[in-house]
C-alpha cells in the first residue's frame, strides 16, 4: 500500500531539472555534454552584494524574520516598484518567499479550491499546471503559436474564461518564449478581465530586467491600474541580479492576500534566511552597472543563436524579445529518422535525439505545452553556444527526412 499523497499522483516533477539530471548523468560516463536544460546566469554575484551579505553575517545574529520578510527588504522592494515601475505598495502588500515560485505556491495555496481553473498561455513555464493541479485546481492551456507571437490575445483570452476561472497567469517576459507584451497590448487583457471580476491575475515578471532591442517593459500593475485589488505582481533577484542560488523572490498585491501568504509561509519555512534578504537589499539598492552588463551579454548571446538557428534547415525560431531562452521549432524534424533508424515522433524524441547524437540537453516543447519545440537556455558563454549551434546542426544534418504521403 502506497502512503504516498493522491494530490500527488497527477503532479510531474521539473522537466527542467530532469532534463538537467539526464545530462549529468550522461556526462558523469565521460561524455561531453552542454547542458541547456536550466535557466541559470553564468555570471557571478555582483560583488557589492556578497560583500553586504558577508559582512551583515560577520557582525551580526541571522535571527528569524517575520514571515513577510524583513522591514528593510520590504522597505527597498516598495522603493523598486515606486521607481522602476510606477507602483505604490504599502509595506503589508509586500511578501517575501524563497523565490519567486514559492510566492507563486503561497498564493496558490492560500487561494485554490478543488475544480478552480488557472488560465495558462502555452507556451508556460512548467512549474505552473503542476502546482495548480498540487492543490486540486485544474489547468486551462489555450496555445498561443508563434503566428501571435506567443502571445495571449483578448478574444483567446475571453474564450478561455469560464465561471470556475479563478487565476490568469501572464509571464513577462516569456519562459521559454522570451515573448513580451506592449502596455497596449496588456490595457487589452485588462478590458477583458474587467468583465470578470472572479479572476486573479498573476503577473510574473521575473525576467523583467532582460529585455532586448530597446523595448520598454511595462508592468501589468502599471498598465491596468484599474484591477490592482485583483493583481499579484511577482518578482524577484535571481534572474536580473546574477542569484539563483540565494532564493528570494517578492510580490506585491492585495493587503488580503499577502496576508494570507504570509499565514501560509509562517506554517511551513517561517522565512526567508535572514542573509539572502540582506543579500537582495543590497541588489536591489546598490549599483546597477551588472544589470545592465548582464542584459547586453544576454542580448548578444540572443544575436548569436538567432543567426546560429537561422543557418540549420528543418529548424525555426522567433527572435526572443526577452528572458534568456531560445523556443525552438522543429516540426519539419518530426517523421524523419536518426541513423540508428529511430523515428521523431514528436519534440521530446527530437530532445533526447540532440542528446544522444549532439550531446545538447534541451526541454522539449511538450513541456510548456505547445509543440513542437525544444527550449535551450541561452545563459551561457558565447563560445559554449556557438559550440553547442555546430553540435545541433551535425545532429540535424545527419537525419533522414522520410517524405510526407499526401
Amino acid at each position: 500500500m502506497s502512503y504516498i499523497a493522491k494530490r500527488l499522483s497527477a503532479v510531474k516533477p521539473s522537466a527542467s531539472m530532469a532534463v538537467s539530471q539526464a545530462a549529468k548523468d550522461l556526462a558523469a560516463t565521460g561524455v561531453d555534454v552542454i547542458d541547456l536544460g536550466l535557466g541559470e546566469p553564468d555570471f557571478s554575484t555582483p560583488d557589492h552584494v556578497t560583500q553586504a551579505a558577508f559582512e551583515s553575517a560577520s557582525r551580526e545574529r541571522m535571527l528569524y524574520t517575520a514571515s513577510l520578510g524583513t522591514l528593510s527588504l520590504r522597505k527597498a522592494i516598495a522603493r523598486k516598484f515606486q521607481r522602476e515601475n510606477g507602483l505604490d505598495y504599502a509595506l503589508d502588500e509586500i511578501a517575501v518567499a524563497n523565490g519567486a515560485k514559492q510566492v507563486i505556491f503561497n498564493a496558490l495555496m492560500a487561494t485554490m479550491n478543488e475544480g478552480d481553473e488557472a488560465i495558462l498561455p502555452a507556451p508556460y513555464f512548467v512549474s505552473y499546471p503542476e502546482m495548480v493541479k498540487l492543490f486540486g485546481g485544474v489547468p486551462v492551456t489555450p496555445p498561443c503559436p508563434a503566428e501571435a507571437g506567443f502571445r495571449l490575445t483578448p478574444e483567446v483570452l475571453e474564450a478561455s474564461i469560464t465561471p470556475k476561472t479563478k487565476w490568469l497567469f501572464l509571464n513577462l517576459p516569456g519562459n521559454p518564449s522570451g515573448a513580451t507584451y506592449s502596455e497596449a497590448e496588456l490595457k487589452a487583457l485588462g478590458e477583458v478581465l474587467v468583465r470578470y471580476p472572479q479572476v486573479l491575475v498573476l503577473s510574473d515578471e521575473i525576467y523583467e530586467h532582460i529585455i532586448f532591442d530597446g523595448r520598454e517593459f511595462v508592468s501589468f500593475g502599471k498598465a491596468c491600474p484599474y484591477l490592482r485589488e485583483r493583481s499579484l505582481i511577482i518578482n524577484g533577484v535571481s534572474k536580473a541580479y546574477a542569484m539563483t542560488g540565494w532564493r528570494v523572490g517578492y510580490a506585491a498585491g492585495p493587503r488580503q492576500l499577502i496576508k494570507a501568504m504570509a499565514t501560509v509561509q509562517s506554517q511551513s519555512c517561517t522565512s526567508v534566511s535572514s542573509v539572502a534578504q540582506v543579500a537582495a537589499q543590497a541588489a536591489l539598492e546598490g549599483p546597477q552597472d551588472d544589470v545592465s552588463r548582464f542584459r547586453e551579454a544576454f542580448e548578444s548571446r540572443r544575436d548569436l543563436v538567432v543567426e546560429g538557428i537561422a543557418g540549420i534547415e528543418g529548424l525555426t525560431l522567433n527572435p526572443p524579445e526577452g528572458a534568456f531562452y531560445a523556443y525552438i521549432g522543429c516540426e519539419a524534424l518530426i517523421g524523419a529518422r536518426t541513423p540508428n533508424g529511430d523515428v521523431l515522433h514528436d519534440d521530446n524524441s527530437v530532445a533526447q535525439y540532440l542528446l544522444n547524437e549532439g550531446h545538447i540537453a534541451s526541454v522539449p516543447g511538450a513541456a510548456y505545452g505547445l509543440s513542437p519545440f525544444f527550449r535551450i537556455s541561452t545563459a551561457t558563454s558565447e563560445e559554449v553556444l556557438k559550440d553547442a549551434m555546430r553540435r545541433i546542426a551535425s545532429a540535424v544534418d545527419k537525419l533522414v527526412c522520410v517524405p510526407t504521403v499526401s
